[in-house]
């Protein structure tokens, strides 16, 4: 019996399209509203560090004496409370993940 049941599921799949897409030749576009990683435009950056004190991951070290802004990218969950709170708005929260990480390094930004 469970073979007839097996061979009616292949059957109709032959017959439908597939369910899943083909990876890496056809990539999910991203939701409007997806949280990915925080972005910097380094030189509208006044190094104020309004964006380290909101943090609540404390991810983000800026230093103003030697014009440094960095990010752990692991201890950010990309609320983008450091994004409202920019005076600059030279942060934006992109709707793209970041690279995967084999080590753990922190992104840091000098000013250009």
């Amino acid at each position: 019996m469970s073979f007839f049941s097996m061979a009616k599921t292949v059957l109709l799949s032959l017959f439908r399209k597939p369910s899943t897409r083909r990876y890496p030749f056809v990539v999910r576009p991203f939701f409007k509203n997806t949280r990915g990683k925080v972005d910097i435009e380094i030189i509208k950056c006044i190094f104020c560090g309004i964006c380290q004190k909101k943090c609540p991951t404390s991810a983000i070290n800026v230093f103003k004496v030697e014009k440094k802004w960095e990010i752990d990218r692991l201890r950010c969950i990309s609320c983008g409370l450091c994004v409202e709170s920019c005076p600059k708005k030279c942060l934006s929260l992109n709707n793209q993940y970041p690279a995967s990480m084999t080590e753990r390094a922190k992104e840091v930004f000098p000013d250009a």
